[in-house]
């Protein structure tokens, strides 16, 4: 918040092919040293509305009264309760709630460029009042009542620290006040501004963290706060208005199974190199190679202007770590309106099955937009800005390489897109059977244990599309297509 049995034959050809699809990639390592990164700049660097001030934009680099997002960040974490709410787990617990597991998000998120330090105050903090004398509520301005309570956080530890001399703070509120989550979601970041904890005022980035997420990863409500204190703004649409992302981002969909930050927004904190984003501006056909986010070193972001304000955004999402929903790696297209507020759509992913029903399951996942990553063979088209991308293919190491035309002209005389090589073909992950639940009831889960059996019959069914889809085996008995 902003303030998803059949006889299979089976060629020795095919089964090299299946471990090349299934072989290990290059894993994430976010102890080994990042290289130095860069503020974004040049024509790709897509400045935000004049008078953003402490609103939350798309625009690049970032204004500097957010929290920094490279280097050692220190968050002061302290912990809250009310006389009408008194807590019910201890302060470790609460913490152990979120940490490690933040930490480690950023680490790899970031490539080893955001080092962020948890620095827990491990005690309760009796707020003065009944909860319902604050006015909390979704949506709420930082003051009076979010004021009120960080300025009694501020006079209970005023003897041992001063928060201002932090990079952030966060508030863990006992899960007890408030609202269950499924009712009503009242985390929430203020960031921006300035804020007086009694020394003078300093610039001011709080996260307020209410009850429990359900899914697989509850922790990453915290993560997506931060992402606010950082200066990322909100990707769905609010009044309850759907997703313009979908699971492809950390601050639209942040319920559910892990999923990493967009290549953009990795380049508007900081976390590429200056050679790992590059700007498609100039007319006629050029061709990138991509590296998958989840993979350190190259390329990461390939950015197409549309104009002042717009732009196209390339990049390589294979399932991983911090991508565990992707069920349809390739190439992610998304349109980027940097002067559109947070909670209007400013990142809009372009699919690339329309009207299909996706190919991932989960209460909490977009299923429409699980599938919309371009594959080997496919081309994107902005006819109205005279823009064609291609996905060519993707290499043995997994890099994508990709083919961008700006200009009528250049469009126009593109040649199809290449067929995938044998070795490059990627499988999609079945759809499963099972029916999706509403997204409007995220307390629903889907059975995590199939019944006995079931298992060798998925086995074979994905070790068959593996082969079949290799572009050779359409005429394998088995694969007719």
């Amino acid at each position: 918040m902003r303030g998803a049995v059949r006889r299979i034959s089976v060629s020795v050809a095919a089964c090299v092919a299946l471990v090349a699809a299934v072989a290990p990639v290059r894993a994430e390592d976010p102890a080994r040293p990042a290289p130095r990164a860069q503020a974004p700049s040049g024509p790709c660097a897509l400045a935000g509305p004049p008078d953003s001030g402490a609103r939350y934009f798309e625009g690049v680099p970032t204004p500097g009264n957010f929290a920094r997002s490279t280097g050692t960040v220190r968050a002061y974490t302290v912990f809250v309760d009310f006389p009408d709410a008194p807590a019910t787990v201890t302060p470790r617990e609460r913490y152990a709630e979120f940490f490690p597991a933040v930490s480690d998000y950023f680490a790899r998120a970031s490539y080893g460029r955001l080092d962020y330090r948890p620095m827990p105050r491990f005690s309760w903090i009796r707020m003065s009042k009944p909860l319902a004398s604050y006015g909390i509520g979704r949506g709420v301005p930082f003051s009076p009542g979010y004021a009120a309570l960080t300025a009694e956080v501020a006079r209970a530890v005023r003897a041992e620290a001063d928060p201002g001399a932090y990079d952030l703070l966060n508030v863990l509120v006992t899960p007890n006040a408030g609202p269950d989550a499924l009712e009503t979601v009242l985390s929430v970041t203020y960031s921006g501004g300035t804020f007086d904890f009694g020394r003078g005022a300093v610039p001011f980035a709080g996260s307020f963290v209410w009850s429990r997420q359900t899914g697989d990863s509850p922790w990453r409500v915290l993560a997506h706060e931060n992402g606010h204190a950082f200066g990322l703004p909100d990707l769905y649409l609010d009044g309850g208005g759907g997703t313009t992302a979908g699971h492809w981002d950390l601050m639209d969909e942040d319920w559910g199974p892990a999923n990493d930050l967009m290549a953009w927004h990795k380049w508007k904190l900081g976390w590429l190199g200056a050679d790992q984003a590059v700007c498609a501006d100039a007319p006629g056909t050029r061709e990138f190679t991509l590296r998958p986010l989840s993979v350190p070193g190259g390329t990461k972001l390939v950015t197409v202007p549309l104009d002042g304000e717009r732009a196209l955004t390339l990049e390589a999402r294979t399932k991983s770590a911090l991508d565990a929903a992707v069920c349809r790696p390739g190439v992610l297209v998304a349109g980027v309106g940097t002067r559109v507020a947070a909670g209007e759509g400013p990142v809009r992913v372009r699919d690339a099955t329309p009207g299909s029903a996706g190919c991932f399951r989960d209460p909490n996942v977009n299923a429409a937009l699980s599938d919309a990553a371009y594959q080997p063979g496919q081309t994107f088209t902005d006819r109205a800005h005279g823009i064609a991308v291609q996905v060519l293919g993707v290499d043995a190491a997994g890099d994508y390489r990709v083919r961008v035309a700006r200009g009528a002209q250049a469009v126009a005389s593109l040649p199809p897109a290449s067929e995938p090589l044998p070795s490059a073909s990627v499988p999609t992950t079945p759809v499963p059977t099972t029916p999706v639940p509403s997204l409007a009831a995220p307390s629903e889960r889907l059975p995590q244990q199939a019944a006995a059996g079931d298992g060798f019959r998925e086995a074979l069914e994905r070790l068959r599309q593996a082969v079949c889809a290799q572009w050779w085996a359409a005429r394998l008995p088995g694969c007719g297509r």
